[in-house]
């Protein structure tokens, strides 16, 4: 993909005319509109979306993360807030990125070039469906994933577990940052071995070494507590009957 179109919609007048000379700067991106509310961008961007939607949180009416929701699924979603505790529920509704007020050029470019980068993979995942997107396996305790335009080696003994967010993949690490990849759960999941990784959601999967308590419904890892799905839990209890004193 050459180009990406976006919109901005933000009920501040500065923040959306920083975003717009922002996108003017990069000549990969096309402004299709910017809008004061979510109310008026509704019809447009259902009707005729866009690539890439620069998102504020807290707006009048309707906020950006209600309104990311009724976006059609090909358009990513960059929140913008001045608010970072908006951060991780951002993610959780598979937003490709989260730029907190005030935003400078670099982190904006960044983002941006994230989003390209999601699209050129994309668009060899469609030439190329049966390929595995240059992801390695782990049957050498390490796996190589696409993130930010290069390769990057993963320990498998790092992997706390993994969160699935729209087409792309969350990977959550001890000692790092996470990483974010395009690539199916699926496709992941034939990739790690089992038991040792298991599928517990349609939207997660965890290293079980890693987790420090089960309780009724959920999976305790990192302090995070992750919901297991009733599909699922029938190869969980195997597995913990397996390894019960």
């Amino acid at each position: 993909m050459n180009q990406i179109t976006c919109a901005i919609v933000d009920d501040e007048p500065l923040a959306r005319t920083l975003l717009e000379s922002y996108v003017q700067k990069a000549p990969f991106l096309t402004l299709k509109g910017q809008y004061d509310s979510a109310s008026s961008a509704l019809r447009d961007l259902v009707s005729d979306p866009v690539d890439v939607a620069f998102l504020d949180i807290q707006m009048p009416d309707l906020d950006g993360m209600q309104f990311s929701r009724m976006l059609p699924s090909r358009t990513r979603v960059i929140f913008t807030t001045a608010f970072s505790e908006y951060a991780v529920e951002g993610f959780r509704v598979n937003a490709l990125d989260y730029l907190k007020k005030p935003i400078n050029y670099s982190e904006f470019l960044e983002s941006v070039n994230k989003a390209m980068a999601c699209f050129s993979q994309s668009d060899a995942m469609e030439q190329d469906p049966g390929g595995d997107s240059g992801n390695c396996t782990g049957t050498d305790g390490f796996i190589y994933v696409k993130s930010d335009y290069k390769l990057v080696r993963i320990l498998l003994d790092k992997i706390l577990y993994v969160e699935g967010l729209k087409d792309y993949l969350k990977i959550y690490l001890e000692d790092s940052r996470p990483v974010l990849t395009l690539m199916s759960m699926k496709l992941l999941e034939e990739k790690l071995p089992h038991p040792r990784f298991m599928r517990i959601h349609r939207s997660y999967m965890v290293q079980m070494s890693k987790v420090t308590s089960i309780n009724k419904g959920a999976l305790c890892v990192a302090s995070e507590q992750l919901p297991v799905s009733d599909g699922y839990k029938e190869d969980l209890q195997k597995f913990v009957s397996n390894h019960l004193l």
